[in-house]
């Protein structure tokens, strides 16, 4: 199994108490495992009962299980701040201003949040040498394939970029020097290496998902969940990002054959429903039913946990990443 794993899946189908649960089951495996959340809601903080922020914690009652949260606000604003500084130290003070306000729109507009958050979580995957495993709980499915989308559309913007500005350095020495070789280019312009960084940074992210990631869609037993579940395998595969395996969740349990009342004999009728469903998506969808956790009467968390780790047919063992 890649060291990398990510559970994605439509809002409040249960990724989160999945992630959790195989984090538990790849530390109990005697691996140093981190939980990562992209998600605003903060759930891994619920499930483990003790706050996380955007640094790796230890959780308790778990040797060799750490957790995090990625804020996307707080990314958001970071990533902000961090581009306002390199700009400055590239300008004139004069056109400080006008950037902080071209900034300060650039960080209300769609995308930003997934732009500072996918910096965020290839930064965890390039400094994840201290785990052997790290897990990440994604947002709704939306979210993360406009975040999974990011490199190959980076890629070729800052390949525009970056010919754009050697162009217009080549035109401004022409006037300035003659036909010779424009000297900027030779000495290192800043701007195109602060593009050049960008580019390996984007290449390294698209070839790590590529190569050293593994990813589960994580569905409930209904046609809304199914069908989200068939397009979103249908656009990870457009990226040449496979999904490894589906895990259906929250399924009704069956009450015993000698019931028969009404609560029972609406469970057997929800059970038929959802059986329907499940036949659909064997035959239906590539990736394997990798799980079928069954609804608990209590919250999974604390040893419910371990309980919906082991009913996860998905490898624990780590290989060594190929490209990080």
């Amino acid at each position: 199994m890649e060291p990398f794993v990510f559970f994605g899946g439509k809002g409040g189908v249960g990724k989160t108490t999945v992630s959790c649960a195989y984090g538990v089951k790849s530390a109990r495996a005697g691996l140093d495992t981190l939980v990562v959340s992209t998600d605003p809601a903060h759930s891994v903080t619920d499930v483990f009962d003790q706050e996380f922020g955007d640094e790796p914690a230890p959780v308790a009652g778990v040797d060799g299980l750490d957790a995090m949260e990625i804020d996307p606000e707080t990314e958001s604003q970071r990533h902000l701040d961090s581009i306002r500084n390199d700009l400055s130290e590239q300008v004139s003070a004069a056109m400080v201003n006008e950037i902080n306000q071209q900034l300060e729109m650039a960080h209300q507009t769609p995308g930003a949040y997934e732009s500072a958050l996918f910096d965020r979580f290839v930064d965890v995957m390039r400094n994840a040498d201290p785990y052997d495993r790290v897990v990440f709980d994604t947002s709704p499915t939306g979210s993360t394939l406009r975040l999974l989308g990011l490199p190959e559309f980076l890629e070729g913007w800052i390949d525009r970029l970056m010919h754009k500005r050697e162009k217009s350095i080549d035109l401004f020495e022409k006037a300035a020097i003659g036909n010779n070789e424009p000297r900027r280019v030779m000495d290192g312009d800043p701007v195109l290496a602060r593009l050049q960084d960008r580019k390996e940074f984007f290449e390294f992210a698209g070839g790590a998902l590529q190569a050293d990631a593994a990813f589960f869609l994580v569905l409930n037993p209904d046609q809304l969940s199914v069908n989200e579940t068939r397009r979103a395998i249908s656009e990870m595969r457009e990226r040449d990002l496979s999904v490894r395996g589906l895990v259906a969740n929250k399924l009704t349990p069956e009450p015993d054959p000698d019931e028969n009342g009404r609560g029972a004999r609406y469970l057997r009728d929800r059970v038929a429903t959802e059986n329907e469903r499940l036949q659909e998506v064997r035959e239906t969808l590539d990736p394997p039913l990798v799980a079928e956790i069954t609804t608990r009467t209590a919250e999974v968390k604390g040893d419910l946990l371990d309980d919906v780790a082991a009913e996860l047919d998905v490898e624990t063992n780590a290989e060594a990443p190929s490209f990080v």
